[in-house]
Order: structure tokens, then sequence, then C-alpha cells
């Protein structure tokens, strides 16, 4: 009875994961609730997942990725990327190999976002299009993940489910061997090969060109008799029955940037509206305002140097994620216009104030230049317009390294566990002021710690319950007459599949307890079964929702779902071809 629970529990989760419609995080909890309440799970123990050693792993990870970045390390790197020269087959190879060795020691979407806006301004500068390099660096930071036990989540539930078996976890380093020489060949495959397989998209020189705005921002001048003049600008839109969109307002020659609502319109004031043809002469006719002809006279008007247009994509941790710019009242709490939003190749420009936004989404703001960037990081969004690079002090980048250099040979002389020197390490990077105590519990990825934390419990019944014996003898009597590297390569690719569709660290949940039973089954050792599944776990190359950063690069990129297929269906033959080996190599099944 508990194996037909846990197995239609299962099957439930797995749809919902795959409809996507349900937050995989809530997906893990109703999981988690069903296998409690029908008693699978003793109450007592629902809620010890969240207390796992990989739970707390991955948080203190996360930590010591973003105080990383805040100390200018990886921005200084950065820097000198951007000195390469013209050739874009160098350039390319140069971000993504930049790319994989910073994922190998922080989170893989924060090694990501650091380049997007370097490569894009590379692209822009070099003429080329962002699509070549923007999905290579994308797979680069799950390769790069590979290769160490830190570089992704699913290799720190790998470790902790060799220590359920053995008694002892996989080491920092253990992933070394087959990850770095799958990331290598993977690596030189996306920059030197791979990106010839994408589809070729128009060179974007900068935020104009991507959304033609200037086509859509028009001036009016309010007369005297107008039916708005008197009235709130915020209520143009009903008085005149259209969709206009009021982005500011020039009163006396001097430019107000994103006006409140409540500001009465004057006569002689220049209203500056987004809105197409059609919207434009329709609002005209209906408020009685003046066209002011070729004259532009918000580029005129005092204040409007320090107005700035730039391009943001919503990343998959954003507060934007489900909400409206008129649900979030942007305009009032970030003190941004929002001008348009492209959504897989699709762009909005009329009517945007009720479009619900989602990862990937790129948003064409305006804002006043001096807090522009400020807010969009409040926004939990990643300029892409170029910007300066911040440079840490050479202080802060020496203690932040200094403290990480010192948790990992804490770790690797065996003076600490990983989960306790890593949170110590967080722990003193807060106290130095390397990172604040808000940036800590900002940068932590909760929904991920909440899979985590309800799925333990799950894949544990999975085990307990018999449930994956039972599909690991499936495997088995099916391929009783296989030899080892093929009983693998079916692990490895059932886990690159599910990694496609699901979080890669719910994979890695269900599929450890599945590997660790056929290898009890061949009476082989766990440890290239559990290495199987690290690497299937960390290639979600097929799809844009396998990995958030699949889908961080899918909006800049101009990409199509089926475009994934081009670069990842050749790079999983080639990490089966040379994973496999690998890892039978380096770790023997007897």
């Amino acid at each position: 009875m508990d194996q037909a629970i846990v197995f239609v529990t299962l099957g439930i989760t797995l749809v919902l994961f795959t409809w996507g419609k349900i937050r995989y995080d809530f997906t893990a909890l109703i999981a988690l609730f069903i296998v409690v309440v029908f008693g699978v799970v003793p109450a007592s123990k629902a809620f010890l997942g969240f207390g796992h050693p990989a739970v707390i792993t991955v948080a203190a990870v996360l930590i010591i990725s973003r105080a990383l970045q805040n100390s200018g390390l990886i921005e200084v790197l950065a820097g000198w990327v951007t000195r390469l020269g013209k050739n874009m087959v160098s350039q390319i190879l140069v971000l993504t190999f930049f790319v994989g060795i910073a994922s190998a020691f922080m989170n893989n979407v924060g090694a990501l976002a650091v380049m997007m806006p370097v490569a894009m301004q590379l692209a822009r500068k070099n003429n080329y299009p962002a699509s070549y390099v923007l999905m290579p660096i994308a797979f680069a930071s799950l390769l790069g993940g590979m290769t160490t036990m830190i570089g992704t989540p699913p290799n720190i539930i790998i470790a902790t489910f060799r220590a359920d078996v053995t008694g002892s976890p996989f080491g920092l380093f253990n992933f070394t061997p087959v990850g770095a020489l799958v990331a290598l060949v993977g690596l030189a495959f996306v920059s030197l090969a791979g990106w010839r397989f994408l589809p070729v998209r128009s060179p974007q020189n900068g935020s104009d060109n991507l959304f033609h705005i200037d086509d859509y921002i028009t001036e009016v001048r309010v007369l005297k008799d107008s039916k708005i003049k008197g009235q709130p600008i915020g209520e143009i839109r009903e008085i005149t029955g259209t969709a206009v969109r009021p982005l500011g307002l020039v009163r006396n020659k001097r430019r107000i940037h994103a006006p409140d609502p409540s500001e009465i319109l004057k006569t002689n004031d220049i209203l500056i509206i987004e809105a197409d043809t059609e919207e434009l002469n329709a609002f005209v006719g209906n408020s009685g305002v003046k066209l002011v002809g070729g004259k532009k006279f918000r580029k005129d008007a005092a204040g409007s140097k320090d107005i700035k247009i730039v391009e943001a994509v919503v990343m998959a941790d954003s507060p934007l994620i489900g909400e409206t710019a008129s649900s979030l009242n942007m305009r009032s709490r970030y003190g941004l216009n929002l001008l348009a939003v492209a959504q897989r190749e699709r762009q909005v420009r009329l009517r945007i104030d009720d479009i619900r936004f989602r990862a990937g989404d790129v948003l064409l703001l305006q804002g006043r230049a001096r807090n522009i960037h400020d807010a969009v990081t409040g926004m939990r969004c990643l300029p892409l317009a170029e910007r300066g690079l911040t440079i840490g002090l050479p202080r802060k980048v020496y203690v932040a390294v200094g403290i990480f250099g010192a948790a990992i040979l804490s770790i690797v002389t065996g003076m600490l566990a990983v989960h306790v020197a890593f949170s110590m390490a967080a722990l003193i990077l807060v106290l130095s002021n390397i990172i604040s105590v808000r940036d800590v519990y900002s940068t932590i990825d909760w929904p991920v710690i909440v899979l985590l934390g309800a799925m333990i419990p799950v894949g544990a019944a999975l085990e307990s319950t018999g449930g994956s014996q039972i599909i690991a003898s499936l495997i088995l009597e099916n391929g009783s007459r296989l030899p080892l590297w093929a009983t693998l390569t079916i692990l490895l690719v059932m886990t690159m599949w599910l990694s496609d569709i699901i979080n890669n660290a719910a994979t890695v949940v269900l599929m450890a307890p599945i590997a660790i039973s056929i290898a009890t089954g061949l009476g082989a050792s766990v440890d290239p079964f559990l290495m199987a599944v690290a690497v299937g776990g960390s290639s979600a190359f097929l799809t844009p929702i396998g990995h958030q950063s699949n889908t961080l690069v899918m909006g800049p990129g101009g990409y199509k779902f089926t475009d994934y297929w081009r670069m990842g269906l050749p790079l999983d033959v080639l990490i089966v071809l040379v994973g496999i080996p690998a890892i039978l190599y380096f770790w023997p099944a007897w």
C-alpha cells in the first residue's frame, strides 16, 4: 500500500513539475503532505529535510557566492574579458571558459548573471548576434558546476546520498576528474562548434533598435479647451477611452519624469505619451490636445539628460514574476516607466500594464540615471545595457578569497564537514561586512531550499518503501544481459531526460535512490552510479525550463523553445560518450 501511495505521489509530482503552472517548491510541498497524510512519512519526520546537510550546504554556498560577487572579484576578472580582441570565436571561447570556471566555485546563475551584460556588450560592439554567445555561456554555467561538489546543488545532494550508504560523502573535489573532463570537452564544443547550430538573430545595437521605441513615444500639447485640462494624469485613459500610456510631462521647460497619477494637467503642458498610430489618433480626437510636430520638447527640457532607458531581463527569483506593472505600482514604487516587454520574441508595447511577467522576459525601462540600476536590481532584474563594472576594493577581494580558501582547506584536510565549514565561512563573511545581512536573506534561493527540504523525505520514502528497488529491478530485468556501461548509460540518459523537464535538484533526489538500488542489485559499488546521476542532473540542455540559466538567456537571445535542441542534443550525446568511460575509469564498479 505504501509503495502505491509513493508511486502515485511521484506521478502527480512529475505531472505538476512538467505542467509548470504551480511553482516547483509548492509542488514539492504537495508531494510531502500527501505522503505525510497517508502515513508513509511520520508527521514527526515531515520537516527533517530542512535540517539535512545538503540543504544547509546549498544555502551557505549561495551566500558565499554572493559575497564573492560583492567583493568585486568576479567583476574585476570580467573587466579583463572586455579587453578581448574583435574575433568572435575567441570571444565566445573566453566567455564560456570564464563562466565555466566561475561556476565551479559559485552559483551557476550568479556566474552567468555577471557575464551576460559583458557578452551582450561584446556582441553589440562587434556586430554579431547575441544569440551566438548567450546560450553557450548559459550551458557553460551548467558544465562548470559539474566539476566540484559546491558547483551545483545536485552534486551536494549526491555527496550526502553517498554518506548514507558508505558512511562518508564524496569530497569537495571527488567530482573533478569526471566533471572536469566532461566540462572541458563540453566547453570546447559549445564555444568552437555548438554556436554554429544556433539561429541567427539580427544584431541588437542598443535599446532603441531592439524595441524601436521612438516610433511609439509622442508629445502633445494640452490646450485651454482640451478635455483633459484640469484632470489628473492617471485618469486620461478613462476620459479618452484609449490605451495611451503617459510617461512624463514638460512644464515650464522642465521635465517631470513619471509624474504622480494625481498630477493635474495645465494649459500648455507638454504630455509625453506612448501610443501606436491608431491609439494616438483616437487620443488626439477624444482629448482635444495638439500634436507638437517634429520638435521634441522632452529632449530640450531641463532634467531630460537625467532620463535613461535600459533593458533588463527578469531573473528567476524576481518578485515581478506573476505580477503586472499595474499590480506592482511600478511607477510609484520603483520610479520607473515600463515602455515595452519582449516575451519569447513577442514584443508588447501597448496595454502592457496588465501583462504578467515571467522569468526571462526582457523589459524596456525608463528612469532617472542616478537610481535606475538600483531600482532594477531591487526588482531582481539583470540590466543588459552597457554599464560600468563595479570594481571592488582590493581588501574586500583578499578577505573574501581568504575566507573562502580557508573553508576549502578545512574541508580538504578533514578538519570540518562541508556544511559546517561553509556555514562558518558565510557567517564570517557577514561579520566582515563583505555581505550584508539583508543580502544574506535575499540571495538565498528559497524556492530551491523549500524544494529540497520537502523532496528529501519523499525521496527517502521511495527508498524505505522499496519503490526504488522495484524501479531498479525493472531496469535490471530488462537489461540483465547488458554490460555495465550500458546500464550506466540508461541511468545517465534517464536522469538527463528528467532534468530537462523538472528542477535538477528534484531530479537527483528521485534518481539517487534508484541508482543505489541498481548498484546493490548488481553487487557493485554505488560510486559510478551516483556519479552518473550527478552528471545527468547537470545536463539540462534540451529545454529552457530545465535550469534557471537556460531561462535567463531565452528572452535576450530571442530563442525559441526548440532552439535548445539544436546545440543541446549533440552536447548530450557528447557527454554520454565522454562521461561513461570517464566514470568507469575513475570510479570502477568492482
